[in-house]
């Protein structure tokens, strides 16, 4: 399949923000509280969610993108904003 040319393409993404957080590890054995396997985490890696997973695609797809959206001002945003500052994502925040 071959895809557009986005490289020409301005973009505004208004919407809700969210910072992903996955986490990842080992289950040796169930939780006798529930019937849920007890992890052990080894790793984890943040990502962009929501509407800045959405203005990351659009980036990575050549766009020139402006993200508004409200953000909080605390260690998960300035995770966030640093992830898309990676993409070249105009971010406007309202907090």
């Amino acid at each position: 399949m071959i895809l557009p040319d986005f490289t020409k393409a301005k973009v505004l993404i208004v919407g809700d923000l969210m910072l992903d957080r996955y986490w990842s590890g080992g289950a040796g054995r169930i939780s006798p509280e529930a019937p849920v396997p007890v992890v052990n985490v080894s790793g984890s890696e943040d990502r962009a969610g929501g509407a800045a997973n959405v203005a990351v695609n659009a980036a990575t797809l050549g766009a020139n993108v402006t993200l508004l959206g409200m953000c909080g001002d605390d260690e998960n945003a300035k995770i966030l904003k640093e992830r898309l500052q990676t993409h070249d994502i105009d971010c406007q925040f309202l907090q």
